[in-house]
């Protein structure tokens, strides 16, 4: 099991960023019982979800007047409890963190939001892309003279967001098993992608970043990083920065070296790249493969979803797995002691209603109570 293993955490369960959290945590090895609402899931019933692998799942109705006794209860015996509601949702509920740190003084209590828990911004709506609108990430990618490109929602949902969450209900337990006393965890998805950029303030203070997307380095602006289209439609990467990995670019890809020697004198970029993207139209992807794959030229194919768990690499280091019939992307990172593993995949709201009540000290008469009430429900 993962180094997680022993920790117990609650989700109340959301979309996106919340699960992204909980399945990296499950992934680790902590024990997570997400709590559903009855008759949730009615998208997801194929059970091929992946961010909802590797748990057990209860269905409680919260706006009961019992439910928010559930998860109190709940709170009693687990290590923190996770949300991705609005700021005040929860102490309005009933399950907010005094409420559930009254119970058990030690809890980590985690909080998932676009904007934080406070601020102008706090109480609107949103998603990924107006976050890292406001952090400065999503003005900075995409090509020059055009749009800004949303880099799918791998931004601010997971990178800025669940992955911070996660990373700030770890930092949280290892603090309480010295304090002894839990705390709450703003994870914002602003802060979080605002953290992501933060390379690219160092740039901006060193005059090497410049608001014009698509003339920096990084950012499609150097013809030695970017992708480039093959002879056969497919697509190539290069990312050849440092002197040494650019002369292999330079000599594998047949460039006039003599030509191409001024790598890092911008006003020569778009010269260079004009010239650049018709050398790798002369060949296919394959016959870049063939030349430059696994040299020092910082190369690779450019991979579709579909691709990318076929290719040799992915498949030697077991990079893409297959649970209960679907293929996913394994557990990350690794460890070499604590193997972390996929318990199983996706479940249906309140699969588990019955067993995880029962394990967490509810009597059998106790159940059938609240059961009888519509309080929880058994898929």
């Amino acid at each position: 099991m993962g180094p997680l293993q022993g920790v117990k955490i609650i989700e109340i369960a959301g979309i996106g960023p919340g699960p992204f959290c909980g399945m990296m945590l499950s992934d680790m090895g902590a024990e997570i019982i997400r709590v559903d609402r009855i008759g949730g899931q009615p998208g997801l019933a194929s059970g091929k979800d992946v961010l909802n692998r590797g748990r057990r799942t209860i269905a409680v109705d919260l706006r009961a007047p019992e439910g928010p006794g559930v998860i109190l209860r709940l709170c009693e015996k687990v290590d923190a409890l996770f949300e991705g509601f609005r700021p005040g949702v929860t102490e309005r509920l009933g399950i907010g963190p005094k409420d559930c740190m009254a119970r058990n003084p030690k809890l980590v209590y985690g909080r998932m939001t676009g904007w934080g828990q406070e601020g102008p911004l706090s109480h609107a709506s949103g998603h990924d892309i107006n976050y890292i609108s406001l952090s400065g990430a999503l003005h900075a990618i995409g090509r020059k003279g055009e749009r800004p490109v949303p880099p799918l929602n791998l931004v601010g949902d997971f990178g800025g967001g669940g992955m911070l969450l996660a990373f700030g209900i770890v930092c949280g337990l290892v603090e309480a098993m010295k304090s002894g006393k839990g705390q709450v965890v703003d994870a914002a998805m602003v802060d979080g992608s605002a953290a992501l950029m933060a390379m690219f303030f160092s740039f901006r203070e060193m005059g090497m970043f410049f608001d014009e997307r698509g003339t920096n380095l990084l950012d499609s602006g150097a013809h030695f990083y970017d992708s480039y289209e093959t002879k056969d439609g497919k697509w190539i990467s290069v990312g050849s920065i440092e002197p040494q990995f650019y002369a292999e670019l330079v000599k594998r890809a047949g460039l006039d070296a003599e030509r191409f020697a001024a790598q890092m004198d911008f006003s020569k970029w778009s010269g260079y790249k004009e010239e650049i993207i018709q050398v790798f139209k002369t060949k296919t992807r394959d016959e870049w493969c063939a030349l430059m794959e696994g040299s020092d030229t910082c190369f690779a194919p450019v991979l579709s979803i579909n691709e990318a768990p076929e290719h040799p690499h992915n498949k030697a280091r077991k990079t893409f797995v297959t649970v209960d019939g679907v293929l996913q992307p394994a557990p990350a990172p690794r460890f070499d002691r604590t193997v972390p593993e996929i318990r199983h995949g996706f479940r249906l709201a309140g699969q588990d209603t019955l067993s995880v009540l029962s394990d967490y000290g509810f009597t059998k008469t106790e159940i059938e109570a609240l059961q009888t009430k519509g309080v929880v429900a058994a898929a």
